[in-house]
């Protein structure tokens, strides 16, 4: 029987929960848009939180900043800051809210294309989480490499 402190959290947030303590070096967690692709690779897991970017983003730096063992590289979409408010309506906001956000991170801005090719080689030997939320706009992905 789950507790009510369970209970009441997203299925997202107490999977995230399960999988903090297993997760070590070379794991990934990725806060993904609602369009970032399912990825076939055995290792990665993806789950769909129902929720908002910058929500989500909020939680799980707080899950990972509770952790003793782990720590995070954060690394963002270079491509980003060329997205174009009239293009995508909001993206002002969320960059905006984003850099407050990761303001005591080291958060690098590297080209997605790169930041895949990290994420696709770590997948080879271990696991990465997936967690898509609402988010629409391009670009807007942000992606932990757990150390």
């Amino acid at each position: 029987m789950k507790d009510d402190i369970s209970a009441a959290r997203p299925e997202w947030e107490c999977q995230l929960s399960s999988l903090l303590p297993l997760f070590g070096h070379r794991n990934w967690i990725v806060v993904a848009d609602s369009a970032y692709p399912a990825q076939s690779k055995p290792g990665i897991d993806t789950i769909v939180s129902g929720e908002d970017q910058i929500h989500v983003v909020q939680k799980v730096l707080a899950a990972i900043a509770a952790c003793k063992h782990i720590r995070a590289n954060v690394y963002t979409d270079r491509e980003l800051g060329f997205v174009e408010e009239t293009a995508a309506p909001g993206i002002t906001e969320y960059r905006r809210q984003l850099e407050a956000l990761l303001a005591g991170s080291t958060a690098k801005l590297l080209p997605h294309e790169d930041i895949i090719a990290r994420l696709d080689q770590s997948a080879q030997v271990f696991r990465i989480l997936i967690i898509k939320t609402e988010m629409t706009i391009p670009y807007t992905s942000v992606f932990f490499e757990l150390d």
